[in-house]
């Protein structure tokens, strides 16, 4: 149970699927109710594949493309931080023009499109959950036996909670808005993107400060 609760508790951190549920929420917020139920579980499906794979296979992918994992943080870093900076510049929806415009919006692109980026990848399960899932992956026993069997069922079971908290929260994440109200949930999402902008320049600057690190010294 060791793995179970060591991979399920840091991942549960970096993903934290209640403040994820209201930048999910602000995000789809014009859409219809069904579809922003179908995009939940598409959103829950993909951050289980991707984490399950980073957890697995990611080390092996970047070392295969020769990319460390500073430039992933970078790069990771950015992204994030510019899909927050969009959601913080969003104009408000208040109560009133939500009455005077009751139709919602249709997409032009499939929904498990839309699911995964960027829903899913960065906002949901970006490059810290990708970073985080490797290192943990870099622990597993080495060759096949009885360890690395029950590794692999531990961190899948983690991995599956996670994923099942993420549906559960983004499915009810208009409930959510609703209990705190209009006003709260323009609060909690304009402090969650702030946030969420906040944890990507630190993700920047964390791959930043390992590059600088990196460079040779001028004798």
């Amino acid at each position: 149970m060791g793995n179970l609760l060591l991979t399920f508790g840091a991942l549960f951190s970096i993903v934290n699927p209640l403040s994820g549920a209201f930048i999910f929420f602000g995000a789809t917020r014009e859409l219809s109710p069904q579809l922003r139920a179908l995009l939940s579980r598409w959103v829950a499906i993909y951050a289980f594949c991707l984490i399950a794979a980073s957890l697995y296979v990611g080390a092996y992918v970047l070392e295969f493309f020769g990319i460390s994992i500073p430039v992933l943080r970078v790069a990771g870093g950015i992204i994030i931080a510019m899909s927050a900076w969009r959601m913080l510049n969003q104009p408000d929806t208040t109560e009133q023009r939500r009455s005077e415009t009751p139709e919602h919006k249709s997409i032009d692109v499939a929904p498990k499109r839309l699911a995964f980026y960027p829903l899913t990848m960065p906002l949901t399960t970006g490059p810290g959950t990708i970073a985080v899932a490797i290192s943990l992956g870099t622990s597993r026993p080495s060759g096949l036996h009885a360890a690395t069997v029950a590794f692999v069922i531990e961190t899948l079971c983690a991995v599956a909670g996670v994923a099942l908290l993420v549906y559960i929260m983004y499915r009810n994440a208009s409930r959510l808005a609703h209990l705190l109200g209009a006003t709260g949930t323009s609060i909690v999402m304009r402090l969650s993107a702030f946030l969420l902008f906040c944890i990507g320049i630190q993700i920047f600057w964390n791959g930043a400060a390992e590059l600088l690190i990196s460079l040779p010294r001028a004798s």
